[in-house]
Parts: C-alpha cells; sequence; structure tokens
C-alpha cells in the first residue's frame, strides 16, 4: 500500500493514488474525495521522529567526492526543519558554489528497536520512501566537522510523495535510483552498492540508541551529483518507491536580501 499526508481545503488528509480510472495526476483522500495531485500541498508523508542520515554510504560516491570506504557507518541527526514535501520548494542560499542533491532510499522504522541482531533488523522496517538530501557541499571542512551546516538545512531534505509498505518491496537491496533536472537524467544507481545495508544499519545504530516507529534511516546516495541552481526542478525516483520533485529557489522567495 502507498500512503501520503496532503493539505487541502483547510485540513491535514491521509491520501492515496487514485487509479481506477486509469487517469494520472488524481489522487483519493481518506474520506472518499478524489482531487487533483496540483490542488493540494504534499508533506512529509508521515509523522518523522529522528531522522538519521548516512554519509558516503556507496562506494562510488565516496570515490568522486575523494573519500576511501569507510570502517563503519558515518551516520549524523538531522532537524525536522530541514523537511519539506513533494513539489515543495528548496532555498539555495545565495554566494555558495556547489549544492548538490541526493537521491536515497528511506528506510522508515515501525516498532522499537534495541540491540537488534542482522537476521532480525528487516523485520523493523515499516516502508520505504524516496528522499533528496540536498547538500550545500561549500561547508564540508573535515571529517571532525563533518555535516551540520552542509546537511541540516531548512527545506534541503525533501521526502515523499508515497510511503510505500516494507511488505510490497521485496528486495529493496536491488533498486533502482535516478536523478532528473530539468528533465535530464544525471543520476543512476541501485540500493545493491550500498557500503552498509539495512540490517547492518538497523544492527549498528540500535547496538547504541534506541531506534522507534517512525524513526528514518537516510541510505545515502550513489555517485552522479551535479551542481544546482536557482530555478532547477530536481526530480529522484526510486524503482518501485515513487518520484519525488521540487525547485530551487533563491533567497528572495524567503524574504532574505
Amino acid at each position: 500500500m502507498k500512503t501520503a499526508r496532503v493539505a487541502y481545503a483547510g485540513a491535514i488528509h491521509q491520501a492515496y493514488p487514485y487509479e481506477s480510472s486509469g487517469d494520472a495526476g488524481w489522487i483519493q483522500l481518506a474520506d472518499g474525495r478524489v482531487v487533483a495531485e496540483t490542488d493540494v500541498v504534499w508533506l512529509p508523508p508521515f509523522e518523522l521522529g529522528t531522522i538519521i542520515a548516512l554519509g558516503l554510504n556507496y562506494a562510488e560516491h565516496a570515490k568522486e567526492l575523494s573519500f576511501g570506504k569507510q570502517e563503519e557507518p558515518l551516520a549524523f541527526i538531522k532537524g525536522k526543519s530541514a523537511l519539506m514535501g513533494h513539489n515543495g520548494q528548496t532555498r539555495r542560499p545565495a554566494g555558495v558554489e556547489f549544492m548538490h542533491y541526493e537521491c536515497e532510499l528511506a528506510v522508515v522504522i515501525g516498532k522499537t528497536a534495541k540491540n537488534v541482531s542482522k537476521a532480525d533488523a528487516m523485520g523493523y522496517v515499516a516502508g520505504y520512501t524516496v528522499a533528496n538530501d540536498y547538500a550545500i557541499r561549500d561547508y564540508l571542512e573535515n571529517w571532525y566537522r563533518p555535516n551540520l551546516r552542509v546537511k541540516n538545512r531548512d527545506t534541503c531534505t525533501v521526502i515523499g510523495p508515497w510511503l510505500v509498505d516494507a511488505a510490497d518491496i521485496p528486495d529493496p537491496h536491488h533498486l533502482e535510483l535516478r536523478t532528473f533536472v530539468n528533465g535530464v537524467q544525471t543520476q543512476k544507481g541501485c540500493t545493491d552498492d550500498m557500503v552498509s545495508d539495512i540490517p547492518t544499519l538497523i544492527e549498528y545504530l540500535s547496538g547504541f540508541m534506541t531506534l522507534s516507529r517512525g524513526d528514518v534511516i537516510l541510505t545515502g546516495t550513489p555517485d552522479g551529483i551535479v551542481n544546482v541552481l536557482e530555478g532547477d526542478v530536481v526530480v529522484t525516483e526510486i524503482e518501485g518507491i515513487g518520484r519525488l520533485s521540487n525547485t530551487i529557489v533563491g533567497d528572495s522567495v524567503f524574504g532574505i536580501e
């Protein structure tokens, strides 16, 4: 099952794909109404708990940034102010040189997880969604001051549009990831290239912190990042999960001079 959260007519609704007519571009609200996708505001598809992101979890991506293979997962926490829904606007601060998209498989935890083994880890996954975790690469300084200003920026973590049940994705380690900038494909990879797979990440993280329902693990991005500019429309998609779009805007949209 795919579910989304949208704002429509002054309220927040759970929504589903509307497929009975065969028409694209429509969704069905939980109260039965069918509305155009363009008439709603897309929110992150569920109430997120702690957001844990992985850096350099694809070997080829690490290589393109001139980093070596990690000895253990490079994880960091993100704030909720970074979140943005499908079709939203992400701010590119004036004066930065390198703003990169990152298409990522987001793993959603379904129940409390503590000291979980790899063998049991997939039983703690509720589902998956698509994330585009932008990075302002100008601020990457060194291993000891890694990712706070690079990755924890307002509007720079786009997520959705759908939460897909884990049962509908039998092999999350063999999904194609793609990114398009203004309709041109710029990134292509596969989740089977992760350095640390999903069970490894859940075992690692739950070994020192409790994971709760709604927590999210952003599992990293493959190689193929390029700089994006004001006005660019960026689409990240993952096979079987969904297609996530947003637009890069400048400071003036946010009232910043």
